[in-house]
Parts: C-alpha cells; structure tokens; sequence
C-alpha cells in the first residue's frame, strides 16, 4: 500500500455497551482515518474508548453503527469466513502479555499463525523481519529462555511476518522496563519508516506516544484532539488539560 493511501478508517462508528441505566457509550460517532506507512498513537482516559476503537479495527468486535475500512475492505459485510481470512492476511496484531505458545520456540512463534493457515513467509521477507528485530541468535529459544523485552520483539515479529495491511499494538510496552521498552517502540518505528508499515497503538505513556507521527486523542467515546510529530512533553499538556 503507497504513503498518502488510507490504510484504514472508521466512518460515523458508534458502540454501546448494556441497556438502560448501565448503558455505557464506548464509541460516539467516530470518523478517523488512518495514513498507510504512519505510526499512530490512541490516548485517552480509562474508559475513553481506546481498546474499543482498536477492537472494531482489528475485527476483534463489531460495532453497532458506523463502516469500518481496512485497506479496501468494508468489514461490518464480511461473513465469519471473510473476516477470519481477512485477521490473519491484512491485520497484525501486539498484544500487551505477548500471547507466546510457551512449548513453542521463537521461530515456531513467529511462523504459528501463517503455518496454521497452510503458508510460509516470503523467505527475503523474513530474513528482513528477522534483522529487524535482532532476533537471528535468539530463534530456537522457548519463550520461558527469552527476557520480556525479547519476548515482545518475537511478537512483533510475529504480526510483521505476514506483511498485513495494519499491525495494532495494544499497550505493547506495558509490561516492559523502559529499556525494554525503547527497544520495542524502536522496532515499531523502524518497520514504518524502513518497510512502509502501517501501526496503530493504544498507550497511556507519553514517552512512546513521542515515538509515533500522530496522537489521537479520545474522551467519552470521541476523538477531542490530535498532535502530528508529538514530542512528550506535548503529549503531556495535552493529557493534563484532558483531565483538568
């Protein structure tokens, strides 16, 4: 997908959660575009609707108006099929707990999810996935033998490897040392900037958001504000004025 394409989008998206007095609007008539080979940041209070925009994206749920996009595929239409099919070809995925098989080796890891589909990666595609991640000496270690830091880098090569149209990371450096965690949001930076990957993460952290190109910022269910090149201290006005 070419820079200044739109990699995905949501249109008019509203998600509800209950009925009644436990009624709980988690999304409010969003419409937000997402730039293929952009690293985008989503901020915002507990509660603001963060994981719940990242989810209908990610066709990890499904909302209750609106269109979602990703890349050319409108996604409230697709079957259970399409949709499978479509998670595992155009969406990558971090999660925050990295989701390693434990009986499993990194390589076996990273390859899982395109073996279960019956394929293998690009071989030239991998090997750059591999360096990129300064994982080469590290494959046949079971995650157990892996530091947390490690441990994530096998993660992201593991949403890399198929080249999907959109990796989203949620919260991918919450369990990790800032160290570690530099190192995480270094790799993220890198596979846009060298390999024209699209990322979205969801983070409550002003150092990473500083990482990205773009901050979203959301509050009861809508997008109140955005920074381009955010730098921290940015990041933290505008969390502060958020919650003033």
């Amino acid at each position: 997908m070419t820079q200044g394409a739109v990699a995905a989008r949501v249109t008019n998206l509203t998600k509800t959660y209950g009925t009644g007095e436990t009624r709980v609007v988690a999304l409010d008539d969003v419409s937000i575009e997402l730039m293929a080979g952009e690293f985008t940041a989503v901020m915002g209070p507990s509660g603001s609707g963060k994981s719940t925009l990242m989810h209908c994206l990610a066709a990890l749920d499904t909302a209750d108006s609106g269109s979602v996009m990703v890349g050319d595929q409108e996604l409230t239409v697709l079957k259970d099929k399409a949709l499978t099919r479509l998670r595992r070809d155009e969406i990558g995925f971090v999660f925050q707990s990295y989701n390693l098989v434990p009986t499993l080796t990194a390589e076996e890891n990273i390859r899982l999810p395109m073996a279960i589909a019956g394929r293998s990666p690009d071989p030239a595609w991998y090997d750059a996935v591999i360096a990129t991640v300064s994982l080469a000496d590290r494959l046949g270690h079971k995650p157990h033998e892996l530091s947390g830091g490690q441990q994530q880098r096998v993660a992201v090569a593991r949403a890399l490897v198929s080249r999907p149209t959109v990796v989203f990371a949620d919260e991918p450096t919450g369990n990790l040392d800032s160290s570690s965690g530099a190192e995480v949001l270094e790799l993220l930076r890198r596979s846009v900037d060298d390999h024209g990957q699209t990322v979205v993460m969801v983070t409550h952290d002003p150092v990473a958001a500083a990482w990205t190109d773009r901050v979203l910022f959301l509050a009861d269910g809508r997008v109140v504000d955005e920074l381009r090149k955010p730098t921290r201290e940015q990041v933290l006005d505008q969390m502060a004025r958020m919650s003033a």
